[in-house]
């Protein structure tokens, strides 16, 4: 069962998202949204993790707007605040999974592109979570205190990505290690988006390729991974 809700974040703002119930929950996942909003795509994603037994909430960063245009993406996410979206709006439908007490009542966050950076940010500014699952997508390295971090963590990255350079990656990585992060990163030979099944044919941008076999490879590692730490 799916629907709108709406959350608290922290400072008593209200904000809408869209919750994926599993019948049986295992755990709670708090899924962040790409560039494009919280579109029909993302809210598959958070299904496809309630069907696999956990309940999954999207956060609507953009407060109920969402394109299919990458400039107009592009300026919906230019004008968001990064930390305020992930120690508020993230933090927040954390809180609010942790109340329902599902499963065990551990929570993780993970989200894709746009949503992977937020999800380095909020493994730094969300004591409440227990673990996290970072798609292709980080911040500028200057903003990651990698020393607050102290969930496990788990990432899926493109050597070919065009928005966010394997070479950046490294950087975060050796940010990781120095602060003895329980971390576990995985590289496939990939374009942006590798899994988002919506980036082929005609919907597809020039730096991003669906890849339905790395897709599957790094939906089985985040199974286990959260299946490990959350169940």
């Amino acid at each position: 069962m799916a629907a709108q809700i709406d959350f608290k974040r922290p400072d008593g703002q209200s904000v809408k998202g869209w919750l994926a119930q599993a019948e049986q929950p295992l755990g709670a996942v708090v899924v962040i949204q790409e560039w494009w909003g919280v579109n029909e795509q993302i809210r598959g994603v958070a299904q496809r993790f309630a069907d696999a037994g956990f309940t999954a909430l999207v956060p609507d960063l953009y407060r109920g707007k969402s394109t299919v245009e990458a400039e107009e993406a592009h300026h919906l996410m230019t004008g968001l605040d990064f930390a305020d979206a992930a120690s508020q709006d993230v933090r927040g439908a954390v809180q609010y999974l942790k109340a329902a007490k599902l499963g065990n009542g551990k929570v993780g966050v993970t989200g894709y592109c746009m949503g992977g950076a937020l999800t380095v940010l909020a493994a730094t500014m969300v004591p409440e979570a227990d673990a996290a699952v970072v798609w292709y997508g980080l911040p500028p390295l200057e903003y990651v205190d990698a020393g607050k971090i102290r969930i496990p963590l788990q990432a899926h990255w493109a050597t070919q990505d065009g928005a966010f350079p394997i070479a950046s990656v490294d950087g975060l990585e050796a940010k990781f290690t120095e602060a003895k992060v329980c971390y576990e990163g995985h590289r496939y030979l990939a374009h942006h988006a590798f899994a988002n099944e919506n980036a082929q044919g005609r919907n597809r941008i020039a730096i991003t390729q669906y890849d339905a076999a790395w897709a599957q490879m790094a939906w089985d590692r985040t199974m286990r991974f959260f299946g490990t730490t959350l169940a």
